[in-house]
């Protein structure tokens, strides 16, 4: 049996996905308040949603998500007998 390698997590990366999560917050929140005119995320969605095209762009990010974020790095399936 060999060593089993823990993986390195850089600091900026936990950094950047606080600070997208962070401004997605923000921008629920002014947009629920009331503040400056912006629309919520639920407003953009359903306005790309008003076109096929812009549904078909929302699924394939979808798919690209999902595959890059749960799918991409799991190798238990994979692993050889």
């Amino acid at each position: 049996m060999g060593v089993i390698a823990v993986a390195q997590h850089p600091l900026i990366g936990y950094l950047v996905w606080a600070v997208l999560f962070g401004a997605t917050f923000a921008w629920e929140g002014l947009a629920l308040a009331g503040a400056m005119g912006v629309p919520t995320l639920s407003d953009a969605v359903r306005a790309v949603m008003r076109y096929p095209a812009g549904r078909w762009v929302l699924f394939a990010l979808w798919l690209w998500f999902g595959w890059h974020f749960f799918v991409r790095g799991w190798h238990f399936l994979l692993r050889d007998p």
